[in-house]
């Protein structure tokens, strides 16, 4: 069985104001960092064969502070990127929602094109990790776009606020994707924000 906990970059200055950040490459705070060595701390106490991130800073920098802690093989995968913004991207929710009401943003990345991405991601990991313990450092909008899919629209995108750094568990069984939970935080009870 092929074991998957996907873990929500820590926190950035752009979180911590409500701004979208999407594609543009914002770095962790002390916060974020403060997140990602609890996560380390938490991860340790399971055996983990291989970690992957996406390219992104703030995910980069969560994935290195674990993995100082676990010492993994670690890869990067572009499936795992953030879903681009265009437009809105570093808007914060209220600047959103009096220039875009509709929530249609001028060069977002198309809902399709993201979970076909996402998919297209697990699939590559089931082929070249199978049976294997795997950690993803990832988004928020990929992270939930991938429980959304998972759960048949149940929870995830519209639905689910991923906290910074929570940490969420799929796993393949018996020919498909289940979720075995989400959005986990005790991890990050000792956290205090800056």
């Amino acid at each position: 069985m092929t074991i998957i906990y996907l873990i929500r970059h820590g926190e950035t200055d752009w979180n911590a104001m409500e701004r979208i950040q999407g594609q543009t490459d914002i770095p962790l705070n002390e916060t974020g960092k403060r997140q990602a060595a609890a996560s380390a701390s938490h991860l340790k106490t399971a055996d983990w064969d291989v970690m992957i991130t996406s390219p992104l800073a703030r995910t980069k920098e969560t994935a290195e502070i674990i993995n100082a802690e676990l010492n993994l093989p670690l890869y990067e995968m572009e499936n795992f990127v953030e879903r681009g913004f265009g437009q809105a991207e570093g808007m914060t929710l209220a600047d959103r929602a009096a220039i875009f009401p509709d929530r249609i943003y001028p060069g977002q990345e198309e809902w399709a094109d993201l979970t076909r991405r996402v998919l297209d991601g697990l699939a590559e990991i089931r082929q070249n990790f199978p049976d294997r313990n795997v950690l993803l450092v990832s988004h928020g909008g990929v992270i939930n776009a991938l429980l959304s899919e998972l759960s048949n629209g149940e929870i995830g995108s519209g639905k689910t606020k991923l906290t910074n750094a929570s940490i969420s568990h799929i796993h393949f069984q018996e020919e498909q994707w289940l979720i075995r939970d989400f959005n986990r935080t005790d991890h990050l009870l000792s956290v205090e924000p800056q």
